[in-house]
């Protein structure tokens, strides 16, 4: 053959096998990888999302708690940086190499080609001083967004924060029926924030345009605009907030004041605490950090203490229910009469209680022995052990009525169930955080548990069930589920669910003895720090035990008031604070005079001047 011929052959092929090898790796592009397509496809047509405003949060009347502010967030695309001088951009943006090389690092880990957070929150004054440099700065860009701020500066805890979504929570929204996160979005973290995310967030927008290969938008091709997030209208009194955390600052514990007919949380307050706008910005990871390297006393100021510590013992206060239970049970009449056998149980010297009031009143150890004696030990059996069993569940069953040992199905996040133990939990030697429980079955009887008779032992209550106690108590065997937010939106309405009474086992007529007892205990009692003129305060006091000796027992109350229209539930824990007298009884009386009146009278501020001049942080702290 003419070796011009083969030749052209050589070229033809050669040219034949270019084309193959550019049309498959063009098909690969296009159509295989979707990552290249995507992008290839974006040079003429493109859709940008548009974010919508985050609903605001207001209290019960109205007070802004919860505003957004516009900000700067910093966006990077790694892929487009190219060799800039990393030094330089460390100055620019005030990071250390470690963080500018944590913030590429993460940004890689979602996708390298596509923008993403660098910095988030920056505030006009600090934006103002980077502005300049960010036309010079390949890959970087900034986008104007909106920022949580917070003007009454309180109820951290409650009112939650948001962040940037992580990609644990993106890749989990990516999964679900109706994805609606981009990588870069804020969600809420805890808190209200975080329970009402999907009211807050709104309704997104989106814009399709046709773009150059420059990246300049050219021409809109379809608009929908975003609808804004529904404004929350919390059950909060933002100055009754402000008034608990200032009887707290420097303490450890927490209150929780509830409305009885309504079951509407007024004040939820968790000490140490910490100002919200902590949380806001770039600074957030910072503070975040700072706030638990500063916690040397083991305080945990980011718990929110009033749900996440269902593990309290309720002390004293839990007498109240087992004369209800005692009494509905038929173990004990109102009249039922014990002596204070102090070999039974340790107690202080006080009358002899011939009646549930006096027992009430005077807190008497002895008798609620006998009271809880009877309720699990019913003759029912002739075994001690399986009567014991037979007991306790009925009992437990009628405790759980109170919302105590259950979980409320309220709109807290994180709340917990507390321990109301029955035969299961003793038979079975469990781990449970803190120690083993649990005996074996039929291997244990009233003997083996009778601490539970004054709220000691097993018995785990958490602060909002024990407010929501005293609610019980007021509206005399029924409670509304408690909760944080009255209405969604302007117009909105109140959650069938928390118009619904959930009614004890205990018949109404059984607690007005127990009522009786509760003002008795204000007035003549345990709790005459509680006093407060011309209104009649019903409560009780608990001292829970601590076991070692060179640290201080904790300081419980809990109280409602005017005792025949109560306005206000309250319970108050305050860790190490000795008596329930001592400090708990006075904090709540606070609370419900400046609830009630609106301000205090001089007895009152006397009061407030003792209770806010003292610190109780330390275990072992002398009074």
């Amino acid at each position: 053959m003419d070796p011009f011929q083969n030749r052209r052959w050589v070229i033809i092929l050669s040219i034949i096998a270019v084309a193959i090898v550019m049309v498959v790796r063009l098909l690969y592009l296009q159509v295989l990888d979707d990552k290249w397509a995507n992008r290839s496809e974006e040079i003429t047509h493109s859709e940008k999302s548009l974010k919508p405003s985050r609903g605001l949060i207001y209290d019960r009347n109205g007070v802004l708690l919860v505003e957004a502010s516009q900000v700067y967030d910093i966006y990077v695309t790694p892929d487009e940086i190219g060799e800039t001088d990393t030094t330089k951009l460390c100055q620019i943006f005030d990071l250390t190499r470690e963080e500018f090389d944590k913030k590429i690092e993460k940004a890689n880990s979602y996708a390298s080609y596509k923008p993403s957070v660098f910095i988030e929150g920056m505030h006009k004054d600090d934006y103002a001083k980077i502005s300049h440099f960010l036309p010079e700065l390949d890959g970087f860009y900034e986008e104007r967004n909106t920022q949580r701020g917070y003007p009454e500066h309180v109820a951290a805890h409650v009112l939650g924060y948001i962040g940037i979504i992580s990609k644990e929570e993106y890749e989990k929204d990516r999964e679900s029926e109706n994805p609606y996160y981009t990588m870069n979005d804020y969600v809420g973290k805890s808190g209200i924030e975080l329970i009402y995310e999907e009211e807050l967030r709104g309704e997104r927008g989106k814009v399709s345009y046709l773009k150059d290969r420059l990246g300049n938008e050219k021409e809109d091709l379809y608009s929908q605009n975003a609808k804004a997030g529904e404004n929350l209208y919390t059950t909060l009194d933002v100055n009754l907030q402000k008034y608990g955390e200032k009887l707290m600052g420097n303490k450890v514990g927490c209150i929780v004041a509830i409305e009885p007919g309504s079951g509407e949380i007024l004040s939820m307050v968790s000490a140490p605490f910490y100002d919200p706008e902590l949380f806001v910005g770039r600074d957030f990871g910072k503070n975040y950090a700072k706030i638990n390297e500063e916690d040397s006393l083991k305080l945990k100021p980011l718990i929110n203490k009033s749900i996440y510590n269902d593990t309290y013992r309720p002390g004293s206060i839990f007498k109240l229910v087992q004369a209800l239970v005692g009494m509905e049970a038929g173990v004990i009449q109102h009249n039922t009469g014990f002596t204070c056998n102090k070999a039974l149980i340790g107690c202080h010297n006080h009358p002899t209680p011939n009646d549930v009031g006096t027992a009430i009143q005077h807190s008497c150890n002895p008798y609620f022995y006998q009271v809880y004696k009877r309720l699990i030990q019913r003759g029912e059996d002739p075994s001690i052990f399986k009567d014991s069993r037979l007991g306790i569940e009925k009992w437990a069953k009628a405790v759980r009525s109170f919302g105590l040992g259950v979980k409320l199905k309220t709109d807290i996040p994180g709340v917990k169930t507390g321990r109301i133990p029955d035969a299961e939990f003793y038979d079975n030697e469990i781990d449970r955080g803190g120690g083993l429980y649990g005996y074996g079955k039929y291997s244990w009887a009233f003997s083996t548990i009778y601490s539970n008779s004054i709220g000691e032992g097993e018995i785990g209550v958490s602060p909002l069930q024990m407010a929501n106690l005293a609610a019980i108590i007021a509206n005399r065997g029924y409670y509304y589920t408690p909760h944080l937010v009255r209405k969604i939106g302007e117009n909105g309405e109140k959650r069938a669910l928390y118009q619904e009474k959930n009614y004890t086992v205990v018949s109404p007529e059984h607690f007005d003895p127990v009522i009786n007892a509760m003002e008795q205990v204000v007035e003549n009692g345990t709790a005459r720090r509680a006093q407060i003129d011309g209104i009649a305060v019903c409560g009780k006091t608990g001292t829970v035990e601590n076991k070692a000796d060179d640290i201080n027992d904790h300081s419980v109350f809990i109280a409602f008031a005017p005792k025949d229209d109560p306005k206000i539930a309250v319970a108050v824990y305050v860790e190490y604070g000795t008596w329930g007298g001592t400090w708990a009884a006075p904090i709540a009386s606070l609370m419900i005079e400046k609830y009630l009146n609106g301000e205090l009278s001089e007895k009152g501020k006397e009061k407030e001047q003792r209770v806010v001049s003292t610190s109780i942080l330390y275990k072992n702290q002398k009074f």
